[in-house]
């Protein structure tokens, strides 16, 4: 027993550690940026890690079912709607997959940073507003 609570203690000594290195996340490649309303709400932007849904599910479940729009910015998506089970609250209730509590986790892009699908080719590709 006391090798058990050794063991127990050392684990959650391991999950404190890295709770205070971990960075919070960052947008990578694919992901998709959603600053509709977030910097007006003094909250950081939202990252929806596009790819790790995908591998899951297929393009259907939100694209069609869900009815999420083919475009970065596309949707009137409010923290309203999801919590009255619309778009990410289709799923993210706390009975599918975690509920909203936690608004870091996906409100975690770099303040002021544009909607956009992160990296992409295409917005390399097209020159800045500015430039034109």
């Amino acid at each position: 027993m006391r090798i058990k609570n050794q063991m127990v203690l050392f684990l959650f000594s391991i999950l404190l550690i890295f709770a205070f290195i971990v960075d919070d996340a960052s947008a990578e490649y694919g992901d998709v940026v959603i600053n509709n309303y977030s910097d007006e709400a003094g909250m950081r932007p939202v990252v929806f890690p596009h790819w790790f849904h995908r591998i899951r599910f297929r393009c259907k479940v939100c694209h069609a079912d869900l009815g999420f729009k083919f475009q970065a910015g596309g949707n009137d998506i409010t923290m309203l709607k999801i919590i009255d089970g619309e778009y990410c609250g289709a799923c993210h209730n706390g009975d599918i997959a975690w509920s909203v509590e936690n608004c870091n986790i996906c409100h975690s892009a770099t303040p002021g940073i544009n909607t956009q699908v992160h990296e992409s080719t295409l917005q390399k590709l097209i020159a800045p507003e500015a430039a034109k």
